[in-house]
């Protein structure tokens, strides 16, 4: 242990429970919980004390089912995050997902206040515990919205981190594109390199010292100026999707970097839409998707 740690004062340890049988949450916290009353029964659960296989649940009418395993702390838990550019998805003891709206920074890039995802969840987790950590694992750029994933310990971020290509089973994003597109689908296979001057990705049909791209497409929606793409990466490359699409002739609205000249909902028209994994601690495969941004599909009414 290092010195500095020896100060802290390790936090009351939580109770831990076995279901054995199908029972009510509340029917069986009054059971465990010596004589609590219901009153206090609903004020732990409000105060998110209580966890469900390491989910935080508030609703007192949970349905347990055997061999569940409910953990009520002493502590309150994370209040609710209440931001204009951050959504919580879902959270458990070990991740936190979120929806990230476009114009948020995931984490900074200097030395300056400014205000970002991992801030606005840094702050969120400190509310309940001083102690309590968020951990970057992967980012979206400033102006794609979308599905995020955050590590709570720096044990759970390097598991994800080192074993990102097994973690991951599948990324799916949305792109408004210009112009008509005029393949249903189609796959891109390129190789991706970055000029250190002007930071920009630079696409090679050969491998020129870069790192294979592959993207997949699907055409969702179109007319004569634009196209909705549906987009899997199966590599997950630096601004992959945004130079393949400057490299099939059908950049990505707002995206002047990359070769767009229009900007019809004044945003970069990319979206994050589902992220699918193994979840680090059960290696169960979760899903989380949130839906296509309604200016997205207004460009087509």
């Amino acid at each position: 242990m290092k010195k500095n740690q020896a100060k802290f004062v390790p936090a009351p340890k939580p109770t831990h429970f076995k279901v054995t049988e199908p029972v009510e949450l509340m029917t069986f916290l009054l059971a465990k919980m010596g004589g609590m009353s219901r009153n206090s029964v609903k004020s732990l659960l409000a105060h998110r004390q209580v966890t469900v296989n390491d989910t935080i649940t508030t609703q007192f009418n949970q349905l347990l089912k055997p061999k569940d395993i409910l953990v009520v702390n002493s502590s309150r838990g994370n209040i609710e995050l209440s931001h204009p550019k951050l959504r919580i998805i879902f959270e458990d003891a070990y991740i936190i997902i979120v929806e990230k709206k476009e114009g948020l920074l995931t984490v900074s890039t200097g030395d300056n206040d400014e205000t970002t995802a991992f801030s606005i969840l840094r702050n969120y987790v400190k509310k309940s515990s001083p102690t309590n950590r968020v951990y970057t694992v992967h980012r979206l750029d400033r102006e794609t919205s979308g599905v995020l994933m955050f590590a709570k310990t720096r044990e759970i971020q390097l598991a994800l981190q080192e074993n990102w290509h097994r973690v991951i089973t599948r990324r799916v994003y949305v792109a408004l594109v210009e112009g008509k597109v005029e393949k249903e689908q189609d796959t891109i296979v390129t190789w991706l390199s970055e000029n250190e001057k002007s930071l920009k990705i630079h696409s090679s049909d050969s491998d020129n010292g870069g790192q294979q791209a592959v993207t997949h497409y699907r055409r969702i929606k179109s007319n004569e100026q634009y196209s909705l793409l549906e987009i899997e990466l199966e590599t997950g490359r630096k601004n992959q999707i945004r130079v393949h699409m400057e490299g099939i002739g059908h950049p990505i609205v707002g995206d002047k970097k990359y070769g767009a000249n229009t900007s019809p909902i004044a945003r970069l028209g990319l979206h994050a839409r589902v992220l699918e994994f193994y979840h680090p601690m059960s290696l169960e495969i979760v899903n989380f998707e949130t839906p296509v941004p309604r200016n997205f599909l207004s460009i087509f009414h």
